[in-house]
């Protein structure tokens, strides 16, 4: 596939991320042999124009929310658009409102792999500040196909979770804090391009999934396992992914996860189950209270000691939610991630 003479700089952030933004776009030069693509996790109902006109406020670079199809220029910005995926193909974007990945829809896993696949070793992945794992297996899509990996210092990040995890998992080139970064992306751009890497097969076949060409349970048996496990968004059958450094899962339809994300979602999934089982026992509780009242005898004692004996176990529910242990003791995990 023909690749752009240009680079392209991908950026994923989540909390934190408008200013740090900010910051790093304003040591970045409007002649900037190279295009910016960003994905900042949103709100479904988020302002996309809003954000990017806040952005232009601190840059020479020409800054807009990407529609699908326009033509990929350097010393260009581009955010991808709330509950919108933001992919690359044959030079130009690709806007889609294809399945979440890890959670999120825009993604920065998605257009990273996507980035990777179609400009290779042309491609700098960023990784800014943010929660949870968003970014991390896009790293390590862009480090299979040649391209090269930068994140944010964990002690520089508002937010230190994103960076924490792609550091721990990716072979990471460069970590800076934010106010080096921006000379850095400038040396980048304007270095040599080493050879072409030839871009894995896996992680075409992925692409095309995201991009809708595909999406059929035999596609994605070329590329992975079958596990034995369910796909937490849609119930369909999870296939382990058997390519890279990261254990993710993928199901036919296009949901993607890293076993972290996977692992967090059945955490949500397991307290969300056991709230409705402590509300079904409240209410079991109180019809056989009912019942005993309106008894009489050895029948209603009866029911009375049933109604004992489940608030026995609704007191320990309770005891076990409340505590958290639910959800691991990581309360922290189930904030969404803010602009």
């Amino acid at each position: 596939m023909a690749l752009s003479p240009h680079h392209l700089i991908v950026i994923g952030t989540s909390a934190g991320g408008m200013p740090a933004l900010v910051r790093l776009i304003g040591q970045l030069p409007g002649s900037l042999p190279a295009a910016v693509l960003v994905v900042q996790h949103l709100a479904p109902d988020s302002l996309g124009a809003y954000l990017v006109d806040r952005l232009a406020h601190h840059t020479t670079l020409l800054c807009h929310l990407a529609q699908d199809g326009t033509p990929i220029e350097p010393g260009h910005l581009y955010l991808a658009p709330p509950d919108h995926h933001l992919l690359v193909k044959d030079n130009r974007l690709l806007v889609t409102k294809g399945p979440h990945e890890n959670h999120y829809r825009p993604a920065a896993d998605a257009l990273f792999r996507s980035a990777a696949v179609y400009y290779g070793e042309r491609v700098i992945g960023v990784v800014l500040t943010g929660m949870l794992h968003d970014g991390t297996a896009g790293l390590d899509f862009i480090k299979r196909c040649g391209g090269r990996a930068v994140v944010q210092d964990p002690h520089d990040a508002e937010f230190d979770s994103m960076p924490q995890s792609a550091i721990r998992h990716v072979a990471v080139d460069y970590t800076v804090p934010l106010d080096a970064m921006g000379a850095l992306l400038q040396q980048l751009v304007q270095a040599p391009i080493a050879p072409a890497a030839p871009v894995p097969a896996d992680l075409q076949t992925e692409a095309a999934i995201a991009e809708r060409v595909v999406g059929s349970t035999e596609a994605v048996q070329q590329i992975g396992r079958l596990a034995p496990l369910s796909c937490p968004d849609c119930g369909g059958t999870l296939w382990e992914m058997q390519q890279g450094n990261i254990l993710r899962f993928r199901c036919h339809t296009g949901h993607a996860y890293t076993a972290d994300g996977l692992l967090l979602k059945s955490q949500h999934q397991l307290e969300e189950t056991l709230w409705v089982a402590l509300r079904t026992m409240e209410e079991r509780k109180n019809l056989l209270t009912s019942m005993a009242s309106r008894g009489e005898g050895q029948w209603s004692i009866q029911q009375e000691e049933r109604v004992e004996e489940i608030k026995r176990h609704v007191n320990r529910l309770r005891e076990f939610l409340l505590n958290g242990a639910a959800g691991e003791g990581r309360p922290g995990d189930n904030s969404q991630p803010s602009t």
